[in-house]
Parts: structure tokens; C-alpha cells; sequence
């Protein structure tokens, strides 16, 4: 995607929450806080429409089957649902333009990078009282820390559905053939480092001829996905309260320097325009969400194991997706309702297939292995259920749009085999602290 039509994209992106915000803060309607408003049982029964990213069939047959349970126990209040899928890369341009204009679904998935953006904007309802109030709901049964990015004021504005911790697959076939120590074993011995992870992969690119370690989705491009890589380093773009821009400092200068140097001196990582996909056998590791273990196909011996600790340890890190119930739909009571019994224990165990839940009765190697049929029981301890707890997601904020786009200009610069780190970060925070403020 080109730097004219992406800026377009964002200018747009940023023009559709503006106008929801504007469109929310002069609405009559809405929530009242504590609770959705509306009654409950309306004079009709109603079409309700969530939109999701997904066009995957099984799971928009499964998120149907639930949705049909829920219409049968109760005909007077739904006559349908429907999920609606957008494209991944237009979703929040097109479901913020949907809020501000006349075709607002009743609920909705949210990435987490916009979660400060919907939850301060007042898109979303807050839903503590219905899921508390809701018959076998076992709200306690919530991790608080996957909780804490859809909070605020200790009201929930959207439900954690999926949380997918990033991990490493690794082509043990590779490595073998390279002569190489299995990360497993690594593991094992508490050596496990992202500096050691460096020198597997430059050595099996050089013996194969192909990619060494590949942080997928990034492509130079999507910086937050090295997220994965700096929290090994405790650096983070800004501030924990998004005020102040952190990217000179002296954490992430040192971990972006390790990332520049083992894609530009080591060739441990591929360099901009190199594309490798590990799951086509074209790379010796990946950082990805274990949710991509569905792409091995048995060409090659793999194997999961956590991310790789940094200088400050080893910090987890998960993707994370919200579904929450928009303030001015048409009912939002009885869409809060559908959501209670989207999420209940017994129908966040069939979602569990497809998305790591954040219910901690959940969060065994048991369940988990009836949905991810390709892991053992051993990788989903080490990498899921240890992985989930205690884990940050990757870089959120209130003006993310813009951030977004403002941070990967600037890191251009970093891209190049001579580039100063250390000034090209303080030119970062030069010009995302005006965004942060605003």
C-alpha cells in the first residue's frame, strides 16, 4: 500500500471516530452509566447485527449456532442475528463510519489498539450490571488482566474474547539441518534469549539459504507488532497514561538497535522488501499468535515455544479483541442481553476453539487441547495459559489512528543499513508528542 493511498486511509480512519464522537455527544439517547439503555423486552421482536473481521466459515457457523440458541430460549426479544464481516485492514474505518451515520450495528468486535478510542468516546455500554445480573454468568471467573484495557471507572465496556498470546514456531527440521540447538531445549535450561534466538537464526539462514527469524505482520510497515520484541527490553512507546513519548528511550534505543542490527549485520532477520512465509517452510522462526498453527500443513517438524526473554526478562505478550454493544443501536439492552449469553461459561468454551479465552476456568491444558488439536498439552501450559497471565497487548491509545501512522513515517528512517537509532527515535517522540497531548 503506498504512503498517498495509507495516509488517505488514516485521514479518513480519524475523520469517522471524530464524527462518532460528535455524533455520541450530541445524542439524546445512549447509556446511562451503570447500565445499556432500553427495555428489555421490546414490542417487537428484534434483527440484531454484529460485525466481526472474520469471513472464516466454521467460525461464523459456530458464532450462528450460538446466536440460534440464544433465539430459541427466547423468540419475544430476537428474531435474528447476523455477523457481518468487514475486511481486516477497512474494519474500524468502516464500523466508525457506520456509528456516525444512520447504520449502526448493535455490536461489534474492537481491536485492541482502539480500545482508549471506543471505550472514552462513549461508543460502548457499559455492561457490569447485565453480566453480573445474568444467571450462571460467573462473572468473577474473568481474569482482571484481561480486563483492564476495556475498564474504565471499574465498568467493562467490552467483553475479552480472544486472547492470543504471540509465541515462536520453530522449523526443527531446519535448525536440525543447520546444526543448530533447539529452542525447547533452551527453554529447558533457562537460555532461552532473544540474543540467542538471533544467532540460531543467522546461522540457519546462512546454511539454508532462506530466512532466519521473521516477526510476522511486520514487514517494516505494522511497527507495534515488535511489541514482541521490546518487551524483552521493558521499553514501551509512551507512557502508561499515553501523555509522554518514550521512544528515545535508553530501553528502546537498545532494543530497536538489536532489531535493525540482526536484520542489517546478522541477517538473522529479513531487511525491508524480503518477505518469508515461515508456514510455507520459507523461514526458520516466526513470532506469531499460536491462533496461526492452523496453517501447518506436516511439510516440515515444528515445534512452540514462549517468546524469548531480553535484557529485563521475558514479558508476554497477547492480541487481544473486544466485542462490545454500541450505545446508540437500536436497543442496546436487549444487545447486551445476546452478548451475556455470547460469553457465558458454557459458550465461551465452543469460542475457546478459535479464540483464547479470558475465563480462568478455562485456562487448562484440558480444554484448550480439545480446541487446538495441533499443540500439545505441554506447549498450551507453557505458551498459552502461562502466556495470557500477566501479559500487556501490543501498543493502544486514544489518538491510535494517528499515532499509528505518524510512528512508521518517522521509523522509516530506521530501515537503512547506516541509520542513526538513537537520533531517528528522538525525532520520533518529536513528532508523536503533540498526538499524545492531543
Amino acid at each position: 500500500m503506498g504512503t498517498t493511498t495509507r495516509g488517505r486511509k488514516v485521514a479518513a480512519l480519524t475523520a469517522g471516530i471524530a464524527a462518532l464522537a460528535l455524533t455520541l455527544a450530541g445524542c439524546a439517547g445512549g447509556s446511562e452509566a451503570g447500565a445499556p439503555s432500553g427495555e428489555l423486552d421490546p414490542d417487537a421482536p428484534l434483527d440484531l447485527r454484529m460485525t466481526v473481521w472474520t469471513a472464516d466459515e466454521q467460525q461464523l457457523a459456530l458464532f450462528q449456532e450460538i446466536a440460534d440458541g440464544y433465539i430459541e430460549a427466547h423468540p419475544e426479544r430476537v428474531a435474528s442475528v447476523s455477523f457481518e464481516p468487514i475486511g481486516f485492514d477497512d474494519y474500524i474505518q468502516t464500523l466508525t463510519t457506520q456509528l456516525a451515520g444512520n447504520n449502526t450495528p448493535d455490536l461489534g468486535w474492537v481491536l485492541e489498539s482502539y480500545a482508549p478510542e471506543f471505550v472514552e468516546s462513549g461508543a460502548l455500554v457499559p455492561l457490569n450490571e447485565t453480566l453480573e445480573n445474568s444467571e450462571g454468568y460467573e462473572f468473577d471467573d474473568l481474569l482482571p488482566s484481561s480486563l483492564a484495557l476495556w475498564e474504565k471507572d471499574s465498568e467493562l465496556y467490552a467483553y475479552p474474547f480472544s486472547n492470543s498470546p504471540f509465541a515462536v514456531f520453530v522449523n526443527t527440521d531446519m535448525l536440525a539441518a543447520a546444526n543448530q540447538p533447539m529452542p525447547a531445549d533452551l527453554v529447558e535450561s533457562g537460555e532461552w534469549t532473544f540474543d540467542n534466538a538471533r544467532e540460531i537464526a543467522a546461522a540457519t539462514a546462512q546454511q539454508s539459504g532462506k530466512q532466519g527469524l521473521v516477526v510476522r505482520d511486520f514487514e517494516y510497515r505494522v511497527w507495534e507488532f515488535l511489541a514482541t520484541v521490546w518487551g524483552g527490553w521493558g521499553a514501551s512507546p509512551w507512557s502508561e497514561d499515553g501523555s509522554q513519548a518514550q521512544f528515545s528511550s535508553p530501553q528502546m534505543v537498545e532494543a530497536l538497535q538489536w532489531v535493525h542490527d540482526a536484520a542489517f549485520v546478522d541477517g538473522a532477520m529479513p531487511t525491508p522488501g524480503q518477505t518469508a512465509d515461515f508456514f510455507a517452510g520459507e523461514s526458520a522462526m516466526t513470532i506469531t499468535q499460536i491462533s496461526r498453527a492452523s496453517a501447518l500443513d506436516g511439510s516440515f517438524e515444528w515445534d512452540l515455544v514462549p517468546l524469548p526473554a531480553g535484557p529485563e526478562g521475558k514479558q508476554n505478550v497477547i492480541g487481544q479483541a473486544g466485542v462490545g454493544v454500541f450505545a446508540n443501536g437500536q436497543n442496546p439492552a436487549v444487545a447486551a442481553d445476546f452478548l451475556a449469553y455470547f460469553t457465558n461459561p458454557e459458550n465461551a468454551a465452543k469460542l475457546a476453539t478459535y479464540f483464547p479465552p479470558p475465563r480462568e476456568s478455562l485456562l487448562n491444558a484440558e480444554v484448550l487441547a480439545t480446541a487446538n488439536p495441533k499443540l500439545t498439552k505441554e506447549q498450551l501450559q507453557a505458551v498459552v495459559i502461562e502466556g495470557i497471565e500477566g501479559a500487556v497487548t501490543k501498543p493502544s491509545h486514544k489518538n491510535f489512528a494517528r499515532l499509528q501512522e505518524q510512528v512508521r513515517i518517522q521509523l522509516d528512517a530506521l530501515w537503512q543499513p547506516d541509520a542513526d537509532v538513537q537520533g531517528v527515535l528522538e525525532s520520533t517522540d518529536e513528532a508523536i508528542q503533540p498526538l499524545l497531548e492531543g
